[in-house]
């Protein structure tokens, strides 16, 4: 089960700050913020309904409408990027070399920004992560889309200053017209070239070879899996689940510190 240690929590304190109520207003007195995160992780690991949560947890309906808010204001977000820039700082991100890649999740209850596919309805998680697997950047797209077509809205959600160097891809992300957008921001793009390719190719086979450790991403992929909330995107609104793909990358960067 997903427990956050006392310095972990003091790294992360000052991005959920506790509830205001006057000491004269009636009724009970707000929830700790710990106790709140500590039951949405309890959500996050189970995959279990929210009216699920065990007595020992606060009322489910005070830990939704909190996790809500965090969405809404993209508190999670924020405090990814505290972690990942204070990782980098300290030596342990490396962006020099970065992988990028999606995994599908069915979306059963519908809602927005769902697609659909030959798999079914469902949303894609995309994820660039450095060269020890930490995460970059993540988000969540319809699953119609076709990969190319994310990865600038990727960049969008990019937690650290510094582009990655050579950003290596699956035979998915190779295409031309993305890599010269790229070029300009200073990120090489690697992919394998496509069998039915028709163009001249331009990759250069040596660093090529970066390909080969390609499996860092889907190693990430499978950290986030663990997560049975994230196996099936139950959210109705995208940003909830979002802010669950986000929690779980929070639990992931907190565990280096």
């Amino acid at each position: 089960m997903l427990k956050l240690r006392d310095e972990q929590w003091e790294r992360i304190r000052e991005h959920f700050p506790e509830e205001n109520v006057p000491d004269s207003r009636p009724g009970r007195k707000p929830i700790p913020t710990r106790r709140v995160l500590e039951a949405a992780l309890w959500i996050l690991n189970t995959g279990a309904q929210w009216h699920m949560l065990p007595q020992g947890y606060p009322n489910y309906k005070t830990v939704h409408r909190r996790f809500q808010q965090w969405c809404r204001e993209e508190t999670l977000r924020k405090v990814l990027t505290d972690l990942a820039n204070a990782l980098r700082a300290e030596g342990e991100i490396d962006e020099s070399e970065s992988f990028i890649d999606a995994t599908f999740a069915s979306a059963k209850g519908g809602g927005d920004e769902v697609g659909k596919t030959k798999r079914g309805k469902g949303v894609k998680i995309m994820a660039i992560v450095d060269r020890h697997g930490l995460p970059l950047a993540v988000s969540t797209h319809a699953a119609n889309h076709h990969e190319v077509t994310l990865v600038q809205l990727s960049f969008d959600f990019y937690m650290i200053e510094a582009k990655p160097d050579n950003l290596i891809g699956d035979r998915a992300y190779d295409s031309d017209p993305l890599d010269e957008p790229l070029r300009g921001q200073g990120v090489e793009m690697i992919a394998p070239h496509r069998s039915n390719r028709k163009k001249r190719k331009t990759q250069d086979g040596r660093r090529l070879r970066r390909y080969d450790r390609r499996w860092i991403v889907e190693r990430f992929f499978s950290w986030l899996q663990w997560q049975r909330r994230l196996l099936v995107r139950w959210e109705y609104y995208s940003a909830n689940f979002l802010g669950f793909v986000q929690l779980a990358c929070i639990f992931i960067l907190l565990k280096r510190f």
